[in-house]
Parts: structure tokens; sequence; C-alpha cells
């Protein structure tokens, strides 16, 4: 018998008050669930204004908080009631003066299952990310939350094959994207969805991309959320520009179908992509 994964894609418009956030976003889980989903996965920055858009504002690192801790402790419970794995982001304070980009996992009986930490920290117009986060350390891990095990590839990290092919080879049959991507110049719409269809491809994967909607002072975020399957089909989209819940059921049979089609897996050669990761530059520009 076929299993399936409904999962609730939580495009979420950010208000500036927290708590605010907190409860539409307790109450999107509490609707995801009425629909029947297994997992909802919200966007980056879940619950707080997209602040790594202003430089070097110290205030901000206020905002960090311990993971799992107070802020998360809402969602874990809320997990634990529903019966629904959750996947948020946050502004993670690891230690004094260590602070990280977040996504937390709760399995369906509000398990904690772990985090991932973005890897890979962009430096340009909108994203002051360097100021404020450092390098992402939790190495890709996988998290079981009974009908799949699934990865968490945050924002920027989405861009890196590596990523998309480390939380693959570490048993992922879904890969969820929390972003924050806002409409800062029209010829980047172009890759939105084909990159993450290539990614799915090449991977044998579902790919699960979650983006903010709404105007957060100066960015505003364009929403489009959407599912694909692992032969690069969009399974799901939710609307452009505003708050949404979206539910799109992953067929998750179609990861073994796709690899048997398409065994990409099965033929790489780890030993011959030894200078993929070699620093020394493969050619020398005069």
């Amino acid at each position: 018998m076929a299993q399936n994964l409904r999962v609730a894609m939580a495009q979420v418009a950010v208000g500036p008050e927290r708590e605010e956030n907190i409860e539409r976003a307790l109450r999107m889980m509490t609707d995801a669930a009425g629909a029947g989903a297994g997992l909802i996965v919200f966007p980056e920055m879940s619950v707080d204004p997209f602040f790594p858009q202003y430089r070097a504002q110290k205030r901000y690192f206020d905002w960090g908080g311990p993971v799992p801790g107070p802020l998360t402790d809402h969602f874990q419970e809320q997990a634990a009631g529903l019966g629904l794995a959750t996947v948020i982001n946050v502004f993670e304070r690891a230690a004094p003066g260590r602070y990280y980009d977040c996504s937390p996992v709760f399995g369906p009986d509000g398990a904690y299952l772990g985090k991932q930490r973005m890897t890979h920290v962009l430096e340009g117009p909108g994203y002051n990310e360097r100021y404020y986060y450092w390098q992402g350390d939790s190495d890709y891990p996988v998290f079981d939350i009974g009908p799949a095990r699934i990865g968490v590839a945050i924002c920027y990290d989405r861009h890196y094959p590596e990523v998309m092919r480390a939380l693959t080879l570490g048993g992922a049959e879904v890969i969820v994207v929390p972003t924050a991507t806002a409409r800062l110049e029209a010829r980047f719409a172009a890759v939105w969805e084909v990159e993450m269809q290539a990614a799915a491809v090449a991977n044998g994967v579902f790919v699960v991309v979650v983006n903010r909607a709404g105007v957060d002072d100066g960015l505003t975020f364009f929403g489009r959320s959407f599912a694909v399957d692992p032969y690069g089909q969009v399974v799901g989209r939710a609307p452009e520009d505003e708050l949404a819940l979206t539910l799109v059921d992953l067929e998750l049979d179609l990861v073994e179908q796709a690899r048997r089609d398409l065994p990409f897996l099965r033929d790489r050669r780890p030993e011959m992509y030894g200078r993929l990761v070699d620093l020394v530059p493969w050619c020398v520009c005069e």
C-alpha cells in the first residue's frame, strides 16, 4: 500500500510583535492537523521580523535564545498535542557571542529530534547575515518523523548542491527548505523553481520550499512556496504575496521508483571527486 505524507506549507507574513506571530503560527498548526497534515514547515525567521536586512545593529542579538528553549517550547508542546511533526526557524543563541540561523525539528509525539544550523551565510543587498550569524556546524542531520526521513536546507544553503547531496546520502527522502526570499531582482524568479526541480531529480527526493510573504520594512517577500517530487514535477504551490496554509500530498513511493528509473545515486563515483573539495584552484588565471 502506497504511503503518503501530507505536508502543510505555512507561508506566514510576520508582524512586529513576536507573541502575535507565535499565536498565528500555533493556529496554523491546529488548522494543518485538522486538515490531516503529518508535517508542517514554517519559513525562515518564523516568528520574528527579518532583522538581517539591517546592517550591524547590535540590539538584535537580544532576540536570540537557546534551542530548545522558551520560544521553541510553544511549538514543541503544540506538536505533541496535535500529533504533528514541525519544522520552524529561529535565531539561536548557542553561547555568549555565538548565534546561528537555526531550524529545530519536532516529531509528531513532540520529541525534540535535533536541529539544523544554516551552513552558508550570505552577505548581500538586504541580507547582512554575516554580522549576526556564525557559519553552521550541525553537519546535515536527517530526522525520522515516522512516514519519512527529512532533512533541512535553510534558505541560502539550497543553492549548494553539496548540501542537498549530503542530506540525501544521510537518508533524507524529503528535504524541506525554510527561506526568506524577497523580491529584489526580477531575473532571479526564473530559477526559483527550476533550481529545486533539478536538485530533486539529481537526488531522487522530494523538496519542499516554504517562503515568507508580506512586506517587512525594506523587503517584500513574495511567497510562492512550492513542493517538487523526485521526477522534478511541481506537485503543490502556494499563492504569491499572501499568508497561506497550503497542503500537498507527497507520494513517498516515488522516491524508490525514481531512484530505479534514474539511478544517479547508484552510478556515483565518489573516488573520482576529490578535486571538488580541493582548496587549490583548478586553474591559474593570468
